[in-house]
């Protein structure tokens, strides 16, 4: 009886550890891609932005994945468990916004974080898109804190769908703000890369609480299964047009492509988005056919996933 139930507490810190790695996987991604021009600093903190808030955008969606009718003993605490994960990680993406919130300041002003003053920074997060864009998402982050605090003293007090709506706005974010600002058709490129942004989020922050959360309780694996396939199909749909579009619109030539680190982020990042959308599609699959080691597969799906925030995030950090 000893092995089995340590080999069942192992399993209790398996997700945490993945969290873990994927927090690092993604700093390192940023760091390891970021083009020659960009603060290593400042792409590493928006890669640990990102990731905390695709971890918010998942754990939102988890009361959309549990229907009501499998709101259970067994439903309801894993509700309550997303709710609690969502504390750490919403506390570790406002965290991380005020990093990059100083760092992106001191950058704006050509001055040392530690030279930096109060004035500066209020100025940056006041006069430039790109400053007001991180204060609204450290709102956000802020709102999703606290709904979840709220929601695990009494969970009826704030709807889960309230959580899910301003994590993915928050997500979305940065990247509305970014250099999408200085496109020639701005707007376009606005819409674009907030529908992109936010199908990525829903799609692989869904995809990662499926595996570590629900997939583990038979039942409701079989409920959530077909709810997340429908948003899924939806979602990589999204990102992959969005992303053409995108790119269509921020490369000066196509040539740009294979002769700019723009273009080879580009790649590298679409490359890792269709290997998610196989390990995805593969993995529903063999979680309906109950075959899957679910636990251990996630933790593929993590690491990639957080490879491919990182790469995003020092796209973002890159101009074409």
């Amino acid at each position: 009886m000893g092995a089995p139930t340590a080999a069942r507490s192992t399993e209790r810190f398996l997700p945490l550890l993945w969290a873990l790695i994927a927090v690092g996987v993604a700093l390192a991604a940023g760091v390891l891609v970021a083009a020659g021009g960009v603060t290593l600093a400042a792409t590493g903190a928006r890669g640990l932005t990102d990731a905390a808030a695709v971890a918010c955008v998942g754990l939102g969606l988890v009361t959309v994945l549990v229907p009501t009718s499998a709101r259970d003993a067994t439903g309801l605490a894993v509700i309550r468990r997303g709710d609690r994960w969502t504390v750490p990680a919403a506390g570790l993406w406002l965290a991380a916004v005020l990093v990059s919130a100083v760092l992106r300041s001191a950058e704006a002003f050509g001055v040392s974080p530690a030279a930096l003053t109060g004035g500066q920074v209020v100025a940056f997060g006041t006069r430039v898109a790109a400053g007001r864009g991180i204060l609204l998402t450290a709102l956000c982050a802020l709102v999703v804190l606290g709904c979840a605090i709220a929601r695990l003293r009494a969970p009826e007090s704030v709807p889960g769908r309230v959580v899910l709506v301003a994590a993915l706005l928050g997500a979305l974010t940065p990247g509305v703000t970014g250099h999408t600002g200085t496109s020639p058709d701005h707007q376009l490129a606005v819409v674009t890369v907030a529908l992109h942004v936010g199908a990525a989020a829903l799609w692989v922050g869904g995809l990662a609480v499926l595996l570590v959360l629900i997939a583990p309780q038979r039942r409701l694996r079989e409920k959530a299964i077909p709810r997340f396939s429908r948003i899924a199909t939806v979602c990589v749909v999204g990102t992959g047009l969005t992303g053409i579009a995108n790119a269509v619109l921020r490369l000066p030539t196509l040539g740009a492509l294979v002769t700019s680190g723009y273009g080879a982020l580009l790649l590298t990042k679409t490359g890792l988005i269709v290997l998610l959308a196989l390990l995805g599609a593969l993995a529903r699959r063999r979680l309906q056919r109950g075959t899957l080691p679910v636990l251990r597969w996630a933790g593929i799906e993590v690491t990639v996933m957080a490879v491919t925030i990182g790469v995003a995030a020092a796209l973002s950090q890159t101009a074409p």
